[in-house]
């Protein structure tokens, strides 16, 4: 099905329409910044209440408020979850989260993060809204919008938290923008910063090299695809093993091992429709815009973000949950504009009928599918209530005091990294930290019966009482002198 001509004759023989042979269709701004503010409104809404009611998925939110709480006090992005002293930019090379530093200057707190990729997801969604609207005209733009807004890839991102691909999305919308409106010298500018997004879009930035030769600009595309290429293995070979104590890039793992054991890169790559987690989300990718993305080149950038998932062996990069598809919504769904600008041109007239209805068909789709989705969690009045566990991890936080070191689970840990140093449970031998604070009930791999004992056995220098008890939440306080390295 995908395309790689420009534009088909049509049944009357004429090139089809767009901006890549004519003036692009009228598209104010307007309707497009309200869709965007309630789509913000929705995404934070949700991704709040979640926080507030202590519902943390993993402890990526906690990393990247460290992380960008560090560049906010013109600190190195220590982020001393991963380990007393870890140098971020060892474990993932995101030096572009110092864009939040303004916004956390004024609101000092993970709900500011939170914030951020609510906004610059709405952001994406008015680029890629006005952007089919002007390639196709009509109300396709707003059926889009809908569609966009409400696609899996960005509402299971809201449900994960915060992470830095948040400021890939509007980039990667630019950069398809960009090539639909055949504005070249915007496709260069805002494909650049994506190597600083993080390490592997340095890939994506060599295809959208490929897809500028292929559409005619040879030396643009030849320069940027090996930007691409040279920033990826800068990245990957040279600055993140020197930031990194274990002096190497660790994520080559994921897919070289399984469960500590070594996989031969050819089984990797044999398995990689080896599973039907892996097919489905495949299906949805290109399902939710009734099929017609395949139907432009554009599709072609998502191969390296599939590349890697797929040859993962671990399995929380093959489905469709957390925060890895978000980054390819804007892709399929520019490319589904370009499919149906395409398909309205062809000769088949059942191509014809169906593009002229697979906007509507894509936004009936993402309603449907928002049924099964976290936002439909805003229908429930319970989403809005808090229950005994919420208020018990509210006096837990209560009960440690500001500025302490802390080690702590999941469950706290991202209401207390604006204003403590916060280590991960069993993160930070040798430091004895002023508090250990767990929740009992977070799920443990054996039930912990004695918390004090085991707050103990993580850290024998050292010796702790219980300080508060709330429901499933212990906060432990050191009785003994700090030590001197602590």
């Amino acid at each position: 099905m995908l395309d790689l001509n420009q534009s088909e004759t049509g049944v009357s023989g004429e090139q089809a329409p767009g901006p890549a042979t004519g003036t692009p269709h009228p598209a104010p701004l307007r309707p497009y910044l309200i869709a965007a503010a309630g789509l913000c409104a929705l995404y934070f809404l949700y991704a709040y209440l979640r926080y507030s009611h202590f519902q943390s998925p993993s402890w990526d939110l906690g990393i990247f408020e460290q992380e960008v709480r560090a560049y906010a006090g013109f600190d190195a992005p220590v982020v001393d979850i991963k380990g007393p002293g870890y140098l971020i930019l060892g474990d993932h090379f995101s030096p572009l989260v110092a864009l939040l530093v303004p916004l956390y200057w004024i609101w000092p707190s993970a709900v500011a993060l939170i914030f951020a990729q609510a906004a610059l997801f709405a952001a994406s969604a008015v680029v890629v809204g006005r952007t089919v609207q002007q390639v196709l005209g009509g109300r396709t733009g707003l059926c889009v919008t809908v569609a966009y807004g409400l696609s899996w890839g960005l509402q299971e991102a809201v449900k994960a938290d915060f992470h830095e691909i948040a400021l890939a999305v509007p980039l990667l919308a630019l950069v398809c923008r960009a090539l639909l409106m055949e504005r070249w010298r915007a496709v260069v500018l805002w494909s650049l910063p994506l190597v600083l997004v993080k390490e592997d879009l340095g890939i994506t930035v060599a295809v959208v090299g490929g897809l500028l030769a292929l559409y005619g600009r040879r030396l643009q595309g030849f320069l940027l695809a090996a930007f691409g290429v040279a920033s990826f293995a800068l990245t990957v070979l040279v600055l993140i093993p020197a930031a990194s104590s274990a002096g190497s890039y660790d994520y080559w793992k994921k897919i070289e091992e399984n469960g500590g054991k070594e996989v031969p890169l050819l089984d990797s790559v044999l398995g990689v429709f080896d599973s039907s987690v892996k097919l489905e989300m495949l299906v949805f990718l290109v399902g939710i815009t009734a099929f017609m993305a395949l139907r432009s080149p554009l599709i072609l950038l998502v191969l390296p973000t599939l590349g890697w998932r797929l040859l993962s062996q671990d399995s929380n990069h093959w489905g469709m949950v957390w925060h890895y598809s978000a980054i390819l919504m804007p892709v399929v769904f520019l490319a589904m504009a370009d499919g149906i600008r395409r398909s309205r041109a062809s000769k088949r007239p059942w191509l014809v009928s169906y593009a002229n209805v697979a906007a509507p068909v894509a936004a009936a789709i993402a309603v449907t599918l928002t049924q099964h989705l976290p936002l439909r969690d805003l229908l429930r009045p319970e989403t809005y209530r808090a229950d005994a566990r919420t208020h018990a991890a509210e006096e837990a936080l209560d009960a440690i005091p500001v500025g302490a070191r802390v080690e702590t689970d999941i469950t706290l840990m991202a209401h207390l990294t604006g204003d403590r140093t916060v280590y991960w449970v069993g993160g930070a031998p040798g430091t004895a930290p002023d508090v250990v604070a767990i929740n009992l009930d977070f799920g443990w791999s054996q039930p912990i019966e004695d918390p004090v004992k085991y707050a103990e056995q993580l850290h024998p220098e050292a010796r702790y009482r219980i300080s508060r008890e709330a429901g499933s939440f212990v906060v432990m306080e050191r009785t003994t002198p700090a030590p001197e390295n602590g």
